[in-house]
């Protein structure tokens, strides 16, 4: 397997994860919306989550730009920057204080992740599966 396919191999796994998280935090967040869990606990549960889940997709982005992978990476460049600019106005904690008031933005700030990082999967599926198939016309 060439190294195309094996970043978009990467890509496709980590996508994966960051997806999953995703789905954690909207669980999360209906189970505060029930009372199954206070604020306090539901924002230690997911602050864990908000960096890691950042960087991932900042070295996936920084991937794609050194392999020169260009569509892909303009592809990543928006959810980057919103990342960026979230971390830079100190907004990408949450706060158990006011997580009712931004609830409704939280919610849907996560559908929409989920929603890139779900196509981002099938997308880097789709490129592991044409850089195998270009790299075996090579050698036939």
């Amino acid at each position: 397997m060439g190294g195309e396919a094996l970043l978009f191999l990467f890509a496709a796994i980590v996508s994966a994860l960051l997806l999953f998280i995703m789905v954690y935090f909207i669980i999360m967040f209906s189970d505060l919306e029930c009372d199954y869990i206070n604020p306090i606990d539901l924002c230690t549960k997911l602050n864990q989550f908000v960096l890691p889940n950042y960087i991932a997709h900042a070295v996936l982005t920084v991937l794609f730009l050194i392999t020169g992978k260009w569509l892909t990476l303009l592809f990543n460049l928006p959810l980057l920057g919103y990342n960026i600019k979230r971390y830079l106005d100190n907004k990408h904690m949450f706060d158990a204080t006011e997580i009712f008031r931004t609830l409704p933005y939280d919610k849907k700030e996560s559908f929409i992740k989920l929603v890139f990082f779900f196509v981002s999967f099938f997308l880097y599926l789709y490129g592991m599966v044409m850089a195998i198939l270009h790299n075996k016309s090579l050698y036939a």
